[in-house]
């Protein structure tokens, strides 16, 4: 056994461990050989006396001048235990310095060489055990930090308690805490370069937060799983594809429904009132806007803090995974906004994390978004790559969720979005296209697609930047679907005319079809369209009351007999009428009145028609399966077109007049024969005057439109008229 003489400490030693500035403490702390037998050194502030726990008990020796500071012999290498006494408390624990290390060298190369897909199976903190020890192992990516420790209410807040051990050339620091577990919150202390302490951390792969205001990472073991959705998970891929019905409700979470004291809806009631609702109205999904953990509610989740942490204000990781487990119970898709191009700069976030610009750019020309005044990725570091990557895996294998939208892509691409000349960097070619960024994007895609069956990617990209839609190898971004915001801003700025003016902007409700197999498209009735001043889709539509729901009711026949998937906003569907707040409900009373009950009634039909007709959903992305009858008719301002699906499906004829004069029209048919009217928007169960074609009608032998037949239809003021073949 080593003797008294042999195990005091360095003076200088000693005084690191006490000032929290020691570089590496596990090569101190805990049971070490020395000489011909074992040491214990231990650092308890606050002990006045200290006693090492095996089959007996031994008074460890204060260090001189280091109050907190024992040592004390070992005759062999054993578990122990530590008691310590001080201020008239006595307490038991388990000394974290004589636990071993828990990464293996495999998970030390792969996130050394940025090619973990896993990292949150590794990083973050996870309860385990260890050693025959309960606890939680933390760790964390901060390359350049002199000392990293964890913090809590367990230790006082103290970062001189739990340092961390550092992993050789990886950048990683962990460390195993017994007796840390399920519940608790914690942060990072990070010691910078030169010696300064940072602003308390939250864990960039934390699994669970405090409430706001508070910020602190929650402990969260995201290990049990019950999930109950085998048969959508089996199903599923097929229900994603550009042959598919798609209509797509988004929904944020905070404002959909308020409960009674105007109270958050918590994820087990959303999973009740929000999964029922959008099942009963016939959507395919939900997508909800980002829900990683994020500071401030007037983002929206659009300033993420924590990418892997579902936001505490609806529940737990748990209760938000039986949230999702309810939706695919119901044959509902849920799809997650997802926001890898920027991050706020809250000091408890990414930014400088180590004291560095580890997660951004050091340069504020290619890492400062001006318009959000937030952070941007550096997309070229291999690191922060494989970190948004596997963010993006994560959130598909533990919470089962279906595909991601992935916000403002567009900002991504190009270096110079929303720069003056001077305020940006060319990339190595001298060119504005973020090459990093594009590879990100392009790694993620491949990822998900390769990993996950069965799942969608979706861009919300505003540019002309070709291929989006196109696979990876064939030179693409590799999404599965684009938002088609050319649809979106054109037929938005036709139908915001007053009638009597659209004759001259007809194109603007054209246009779209030049380019509508391009990619393979969404369209998007967004939250973006309903905020800012923009008023509701209700408020934008011209006339008076009855006016304003004809043309709206017109505008959603149109959406849904145009090819591309279908995404509408919360509220849109019964016609809300004062612009989203995120503060407040929605105002579900509106449907006491017949005019906003019928648009309700309207959009469930729609999607009802869409799902169980081939022709208006198998050809979304293919020009066969669209075809013009009547594109030119500007004074009139009547449109009218063919739908079809496979060979044995039948026909669907659409006509819209919008115009607030009925017409009567020869209408072209590709077949002869009986043509039910499926849905008519001026039907009195949606708020309208039952004018049309009740009964259907019967195409007779004179051509017209290109046809070889046709027929005399009434197509009511503001309206969409849709015939099936019977």
């Amino acid at each position: 056994m080593a003797t008294a003489d042999k195990i005091q400490m360095d003076a200088q030693v000693a005084r690191s461990i006490l000032e929290g500035g020691h570089g590496d403490p596990f090569s101190v702390l805990g049971l070490h050989a020395e000489g011909a037998g074992f040491v214990v050194r231990a650092f308890v502030p606050g002990a006045d006396r200290l006693w090492v726990l095996t089959d007996s008990e031994v008074q460890a020796q204060p260090v001189a001048d280091a109050p907190g500071l024992f040592t004390c012999a070992m005759p062999a290498r054993q578990p122990y235990r530590l008691r310590a006494e001080g201020h008239g408390a006595t307490w038991e624990f388990d000394d974290p310095f004589r636990f071993g290390p828990v990464l293996g060298e495999m998970d030390e190369y792969l996130l050394g060489e940025g090619t973990h897909k896993r990292i949150w199976q590794v990083l973050g903190a996870h309860p385990i055990t260890h050693d025959g020890v309960e606890g939680t192992h933390f760790a964390v990516w901060a390359p350049n930090a002199e000392r990293v420790s964890v913090v809590g209410d367990f230790n006082i807040w103290d970062g001189r308690r739990h340092p961390m051990r550092r992993r050789g050339a990886t950048g990683v620091w962990e460390t195993f805490i017994p007796g840390v577990g399920e519940g608790v919150a914690y942060k990072y202390e990070l010691r910078a370069q030169g010696g300064g302490l940072l602003p308390l951390k939250a864990d960039p792969v934390g699994f669970g937060s405090e409430h706001a205001p508070k910020n602190a990472s929650v402990v969260r073991d995201i290990r049990e799983t019950h999930w109950q959705d085998g048969a959508w998970m089996e199903t599923r891929a097929p229900r994603q594809t550009i042959d598919a019905p798609i209509s797509v409700y988004e929904v944020h979470l905070g404002s959909w429904r308020r409960a009674p004291g105007d109270r958050m809806l918590s994820y087990t009631e959303l999973a009740d009132q929000l999964v029922g609702y959008a099942a009963d109205m016939g959507f395919t999904h939900i997508e909800l806007l980002p829900v990683s953990e994020y500071p401030f509610d007037g983002s929206w989740g659009y300033q993420p803090v924590g990418l892997f942490a579902p936001t505490i204000r609806h529940g737990t990781p748990n209760e938000f995974r039986a949230f999702i487990d309810a939706a695919h119970r119901r044959g509902l898709g849920v799809l997650l906004d997802w926001v890898p191009g920027h991050f706020p700069t809250d000091a408890h976030g990414l930014g400088r994390f180590d004291g560095t610009p580890l997660y951004e750019h050091a340069d504020p020309r290619e890492g400062f978004h001006q318009d959000w005044n937030t952070l941007i990725y550096n997309y070229g570091r291999t690191e922060v790559s494989n970190f948004l990557v596997s963010n993006a895996l994560y959130w598909m294998e533990e919470y089962h969720i279906d595909g991601l939208r992935v916000d403002a892509v567009a900002s991504m691409l190009y270096r110079d979005y929303s720069r003056k000349s001077d305020e940006w960097v060319p990339n190595k070619d001298g060119g504005r296209e973020n090459y990093e960024a594009i590879a990100v994007l392009q790694r993620t895609n491949i990822t998900a697609y390769g990993e996950v069956p069965g799942v969608m990617m979706v861009a919300e990209e505003s540019t002309a930047f070709p291929g989006v839609s196109r696979p990876v190898n064939h030179g693409g971004l590799g999404f599965g679907f684009k938002w088609n915001m050319g649809w979106m801003n054109d037929s938005l700025k036709y139908m915001e005319k007053d009638p009597l003016y659209r004759r001259y902007h007809h194109h603007q409700f054209t246009f779209s079809l030049h380019y509508a197999w391009s990619e393979n498209y969404v369209l998007p009735i967004s939250h973006d369209e309903v905020v800012h001043g923009k008023g509701s889709m209700l408020a934008k539509m011209p006339g008076d009351g009855p006016e304003k729901f004809a043309n709206l009711r017109a505008y959603y026949g149109y959406m849904w007999t145009h090819p591309g998937k279908k995404l509408l906003f919360m509220g849109c569907e019964f016609a809300q009428g004062r612009e989203w707040n995120h503060n407040h409900s929605l105002d579900w009373h509106l449907l006491e009145d017949p005019s906003h009950k019928g648009m309700q009634n309207l959009v469930r039909d729609l999607n009802t028609l869409y799902r169980g007709t081939p022709a208006l959903h198998v050809n979304d992305a293919r020009p066969e399966g669209f075809q013009w009858l009547e594109s030119n008719d500007a004074e009139n301002s009547t449109f009218a077109f063919i739908r079809k699906g496979g060979a044995a499906d039948p026909f669907v004829v659409v006509a819209l007049n919008m115009t607030p004069v009925e017409r009567r029209m020869r209408l072209g048919f590709p077949v002869a024969g009986q043509w039910d009217e499926v849905l008519n928007t001026d039907a009195g169960l949606y708020g309208g005057q039952n004018r049309g074609n009740m009964g259907g009608i019967t195409a007779d032998g004179e051509p017209w439109h290109g046809q070889p037949q046709s027929a005399l239809v009434t197509l009511p003021p503001l309206s969409a008229v849709i015939f099936r073949q019977a």
